[in-house]
């Protein structure tokens, strides 16, 4: 079952679920995503699993460490040049600069290096005996180095090329916020979210946007007011892929089961809708009932949802004949990341599975998701064995027959080639 099509955090798209498992869900996964410190002197969040170091060499005296800060100062001649001074007088080189007026105020947005002995508290004093106010700190790694400008136009061209890429990219953009996209038909029946202008809507903490084919999609970073210029970096960057439209990458991988038969894995969208419900048909209803836990009738009511690159990545699974017998769903499910498997009846138990599940995994870590999660049964004994076989860490939470097994995820471990239950890749186009 996707938490995706659950309304207003549980049901969001009219799927039959019960508040009880929303809940299970999320304390399954309360190991992540604590916002980041800022001028209250705690310790700031730990850079385990970024790419990049945050302790750098280059200072006399030992290393030196990067640091992502915002401050507000007035709007006045010197106020900018007192900050810059006091972190001078601490030895912080100021890498990169951004400035965002807010009429009387201004919000100076910074990328330091400071002396690895320098911690967040004496940085945010400093500013604040320097005039800086509602001050925000947390680390930075090697990717801050990358200039504004040169991110942003590199944000966009990833949108560019894949429409899954667009909750992403906004993330990356924004730093570390919670979005979610609301269709504005859910696919289980009710009512949509309210409309926005085209313009969007900026409300402090909270941005509301108009999603490419209708609905809202809805960015919240509780911890830090988004400033104007933030808002229109990101309405661009929905228009952008408003315009280019619904698009995912070309490209397979021809793979050969164990027994021989050649199968080939590539990305599906909303093109395949008619493919996979002709699989609906091939599946029995306990196949049916394992993947979507409510009425078997409802299956084909969530494919469009499921298949659409807004709402995650999907990989395929067809034979040689072009007949679809396997799909993975990759969802983003606002700032976590679940994994769903459906495999034909009489494809099961030749390592599809694993397969899909290994690949959906390389996905979400390219992304750079923490971990996945996958809502099953507890006598789902494929779907337990196929996350086992992850070789990642793994937490458990059962009740009622419901298992959320979330798989918290290490790059270094994560395989990005096809399982060796597959055999060998034979081609790629």
């Amino acid at each position: 079952m996707t938490r995706d099509m659950t309304d207003a955090r549980g049901a969001k798209h009219g799927h039959p679920v019960h508040h009880w498992l929303r809940d299970l869900v999320k304390w399954a996964r309360r190991h992540g995503h604590a916002p980041p410190t800022s001028d209250t002197g705690a310790r700031p969040p730990s850079t385990e699993g970024q790419a990049g170091p945050s302790a750098l060499p280059g200072q006399a005296g030992g290393a030196s460490t990067l640091w992502r800060m915002r401050t507000t100062v007035k709007d006045e001649p010197g106020a900018l040049a007192a900050l810059c001074t006091a972190l001078a007088g601490h030895r912080v080189d100021i890498l990169s600069l951004q400035t965002h007026p807010l009429g009387a105020d201004t919000v100076d947005e910074f990328l330091l290096r400071a002396p690895g002995a320098l911690g967040a508290d004496e940085i945010t004093r400093a500013v604040s005996l320097a005039g800086g106010a509602d001050t925000w700190i947390e680390r930075a790694d090697a990717h801050d180095l990358v200039d504004a400008p040169t991110r942003v136009l590199g944000l966009a061209t990833r949108t560019a090329l894949d429409a899954a890429e667009l909750p992403l990219a906004l993330r990356q953009l924004l730093g570390r916020c919670t979005i979610r996209s609301l269709p504005a038909k859910p696919a289980g029946g009710g009512r949509g979210p309210a409309g926005v202008p085209v313009e969007g809507v900026l409300e402090d903490t909270v941005m509301r946007l108009r999603a490419p084919e209708g609905g809202v999609i809805t960015v919240e970073r509780p911890y830090l007011p988004f400033t104007p210029t933030e808002f229109a970096r990101a309405r661009a960057l929905v228009e952008l892929d408003a315009r280019l439209g619904p698009r995912v990458p070309g490209g397979q991988d021809v793979l050969t089961l164990p027994e021989g038969n050649d199968i080939a894995v590539r990305r599906a969208d909303t093109s395949d809708l008619a493919a996979a419900r002709e699989m609906h048909e091939r599946c029995s209803p306990r196949t049916l009932g394992m993947r979507y836990h409510g009425p078997v009738g409802d299956a084909d009511r969530y494919l469009n949802h499921l298949l659409s690159p807004r709402f995650g990545r999907t990989l395929a699974v067809q034979t040689t004949s072009g007949r679809i017998v396997g799909l993975g769903h990759l969802l983003w499910d606002g700032d976590e990341t679940e994994v769903a498997l459906l495999v034909e009846d009489e494809w099961q138990r030749r390592g599809i599975g694993a397969e899909l599940l290994g690949r959906l995994v390389a996905l979400a870590v390219e992304a750079g998701c923490a971990s996945v999660y996958a809502v099953t049964q507890s006598s789902n004994t494929g779907m337990v064995a196929a996350m086992r076989g992850l070789g990642l860490p793994l937490d458990y939470q059962i009740e009622e027959g419901t298992l959320v097994i979330t798989a918290r995820l290490d790059r270094a471990a994560v395989r990005t080639e096809s399982s060796a239950a597959l055999g060998e890749r034979v081609a790629r186009d």
